[in-house]
């Protein structure tokens, strides 16, 4: 009992992940998919979370083994300079452009908490405070402060979601249907963009470099193994329960109700009253309407904190994560308190906050967007952890059969889903900047 007691306590680098992945892209994705589908996208919940553990303990294995983040593995790790510098530029591109569309729909998302309490505030004043107070966090340089603060806030979260699951009237039997029978949504690209949102919002690219250079702060010791696979899978776990409660507590209050109109458009309308007028564009008001039968007046509080603490968590962990990710790369080190550290996720997140700003009339589907650009992502930072996770330098934490076997397979999954959805990816994308 007290040895589980100190692997509780020395949960940090998988509780950052979860914080990082619960953002406003998951709460509203989560929604949205509950809402639209029910139970039946609650299997690709499953697949994301079991994806997620798998290759953030190949990445928390790496971190410890080599004492140095995935960043630095993939400049060290490859021997030609013409792949080395490819493989460097892949890295600041995808993790820059995924990091701007992640920061943009966590800032975005933050905002959707505040004004499901207080409708009529600046959207745009908003946006700057949250910014703010995000930069006031990470100026402070400090990797233990960020990770006891994001931490609490994970726990918040998870009461508040798992309560309301729990509270709600499921149907247990669709439940168990929707975990593990995998089915997409017949002729409607638009669910098959949601199935990637949810991978997408899940198993996020840039929290691979994130958890290795944690990992690598948090376990000098290659002993510690057992404690960062309990913490990777505890906090990723807890991370994926709470996703699923959010899409079980739309489908049970919210999905009963759903309306297709003969424009395709999909409401909620409950005895004549419309509840959502279209769910693709999901305000926080809205998502709190599938908490109000159980909460009453308190639905909009509940879903504000939700959406407030998901939102403040991702908006720090981004850039962070970008920080740690190109600082690697390029060989500068994992200081944060480095002016060149510090000028990375400066960056990120002014392009963040400019974005939110030009495209944020349309909050949940710039959420939607930014989930599925991460999803297209993936598959080429998922390459660079196995990469590194087979290499010589990796001693006894090396990868074993079964985790390269379940990284083939993951892989394999994630490319077949993003190509097979580009298209679909694209059109939205031209419909969110056409307004």
């Amino acid at each position: 009992m007290s040895k589980f007691i100190e692997r509780l306590r020395n949960v940090g680098p998988g509780a950052l992940v979860a914080a990082a992945f619960i953002g406003p892209g998951t709460v509203t994705t989560c929604t949205v998919s509950g809402t639209s589908y029910g139970y039946t996208m609650l299997w690709a919940m499953l697949f994301a979370t079991i994806a997620t553990t798998i290759f953030q303990e190949m990445a928390a294995r790496i971190g410890i083994a080599t004492k140095e983040g995935l960043g630095e593995n993939v400049r060290d790790g490859i021997g030609n300079p013409v792949l080395k510098w490819l493989a460097i530029f892949l890295i600041i591109v995808a993790i820059f452009v995924g990091n701007v569309a992640y920061e943009t729909g966590n800032i975005t998302g933050s905002v959707l908490g505040i004004q499901a309490v207080a409708p009529g505030s600046s959207r745009i004043a908003l946006i700057v405070i949250v910014a703010l107070l995000a930069f006031s966090l990470l100026i402070i340089g400090n990797y233990q402060v960020v990770e006891k603060v994001l931490t609490g806030i994970v726990v918040i979260m998870g009461v508040v979601f798992i309560v309301t699951a729990c509270a709600s009237h499921a149907d247990f039997g669709a439940i168990i249907h929707g975990l593990f029978v995998p089915k997409l949504p017949a002729n409607d690209m638009k669910g098959v963009l949601v199935a990637i949102g949810l991978i997408g919002t899940t198993v996020v690219p840039y929290n691979l470099f994130l958890h290795a250079s944690s990992a690598a702060e948090r376990w000098k010791d290659p002993e510690k193994i057992g404690e960062a696979r309990f913490d990777a899978v505890l906090s990723i776990g807890l991370g994926g329960i709470i996703s699923m409660c959010i899409i079980i507590a739309a489908a049970a209050n919210l999905n009963p109700y759903l309306i297709a109109g003969a424009d395709g458009v999909k409401s909620v309308v409950q005895d004549g009253n419309v509840l959502v007028a279209n769910v693709a564009k999901m305000t926080g008001a809205d998502m709190a309407m599938s908490l109000t039968p159980l909460l009453g007046s308190w639905a909009g509080w509940f879903i504000a904190i939700g959406l407030l603490a998901a939102g403040f968590t991702s908006t720090i962990t981004a850039p962070l994560a970008a920080s740690y990710a190109v600082s690697g790369a390029l060989g500068w080190g994992r200081d944060m308190k480095a002016w060149r550290f510090r000028i990375i996720w400066i960056i990120v997140m002014i392009c963040g906050v400019f974005m939110a700003i030009a495209l944020g009339k349309s909050p949940a589907q710039l959420i939607l967007v930014a989930q599925a650009a991460n999803a297209i992502i993936l598959p080429i930072m998922a390459f660079f952890v196995m990469y590194c996770a087979n290499k010589g330098n990796m001693g006894k934490l090396k990868n074993r059969l079964f985790a390269n076997i379940a990284g083939i397979v993951i892989i394999a999954v994630t490319l077949f889903i993003c190509y097979r959805n580009l298209t679909s990816f694209f059109t939205s994308l031209k419909a969110l900047i056409g307004g």
